[in-house]
């Protein structure tokens, strides 16, 4: 079973990340389910990764706070690859179309971009870079541990979206991913991993755990209206959703961050 389970997280990292996993497995439905489980395990490497780039440059180099800035954002791309903004975009042109569910999704599914989809990676990205910015201008050490959250939280979202929303159809990453997973079983691990961390924060730093706690609320507030959405636009889950959820919610919990600098830290 360790392996089985050791496995699914090499598997979330294959297809959620672009972290190199050049190990062959079999993409049974046993290891398909703990891929799933281990979305926030994923995300935590992402933003664990992110913090020590950033605290590197912070501590061993000259670099500017506009330079680690942009090294923090382009690293939360490249080390996804840009899968989850194709996505975005994808996502953008279809919703912002106005056409019916079935147009949107073909919309979706067509490789070229519009001209909603660049304009909206646009805005998305040049807002994230600007949280990112003041963030690091304003940078305190707990600041480490939450960028390290933001991933991770962000994953647990699109895994909920997987598991509570219908794949719209019976093909692509998604369904891929849906088809065999038990609702509870998932759930159940992500509300391990959130008293887990929860815990560890609370022993070091009460404070910390305050702040997971809201990134973990903004989380499920921004989901719960991402579901809406998908429902109500898409009537169902497809890949490029996924990805565009998870954009969102990164972005949005950058925004939380930033915002807690504010009107919290100060």
């Amino acid at each position: 079973m360790m392996m089985a389970r050791l496995e699914g997280f090499l598997i979330a990292m294959q297809f959620f990340t672009a972290i190199p996993v050049r190990r062959p497995m079999e993409l049974d439905q046993k290891r398909i389910a703990y891929a799933v489980q281990s979305l926030p395990a994923a995300g935590l490497i992402i933003g664990g990764l992110l913090s020590v780039v950033l605290w590197l440059i912070q501590s061993f180099t000259p670099l500017s706070v506009l330079a680690a800035a942009f090294a923090i954002w382009l690293g939360s791309i490249l080390l996804t690859g840009g899968l989850h903004l194709d996505g975005w975009m994808d996502a953008s042109d279809a919703c912002f179309s106005y056409r019916d569910k079935e147009k949107r999704l073909e919309i979706m599914s067509d490789p070229r971009t519009g001209a909603f989809g660049v304009l909206s990676v646009l805005v998305l990205l040049s807002a994230r870079f600007l949280f990112i910015y003041e963030v690091v201008s304003g940078l305190r050490f707990t600041d480490y541990f939450l960028i390290a959250m933001i991933p991770f939280v962000s994953r647990i979202g699109m895994g909920l979206l997987l598991v509570r929303v219908p794949a719209v159809k019976k093909e692509g990453l998604a369904y891929f991913f849906q088809k065999d997973l038990t609702g509870k079983t998932v759930a159940g691990t992500y509300i391990l991993f959130f008293l887990i961390v929860s815990g560890v924060m609370a022993a070091s730093e009460p404070a910390l755990a305050v702040y997971f706690w809201t990134f973990t609320g903004v989380q499920l507030l921004f989901s719960a209206a991402a579901e809406r959405k998908i429902r109500k636009e898409f009537g169902g889950i497809t890949g490029d959703l996924l990805g565009a959820s998870a954009e969102g919610g990164e972005t949005v919990l950058w925004m939380t961050l930033w915002l807690l600098h504010y009107f919290v830290m100060a």
